[in-house]
């Protein structure tokens, strides 16, 4: 997926994927950097990236 299509199923900007693309260390999930122009994103990737960020609240 694009960085746009990411952006649009996290619900945040595309500015914000990019700068976790830069930052250090990185963030976000793992990218494809096919040209210095363009990245892509692996689906399951994004899935697993997901997944590791998910939550349980605590039985009470």
């Amino acid at each position: 997926m694009s960085t746009e299509q990411l952006a649009e199923l996290l619900d945040v900007d595309p500015s914000t994927i990019r700068r976790w693309r830069t930052l250090q260390p990185l963030q976000g999930p793992p990218f494809i950097q096919i040209s210095d122009r363009v990245v892509k994103y692996a689906t399951t990737d994004v899935e697993r990236w997901l997944s590791a960020r998910r939550v349980y609240p605590q039985a009470a």
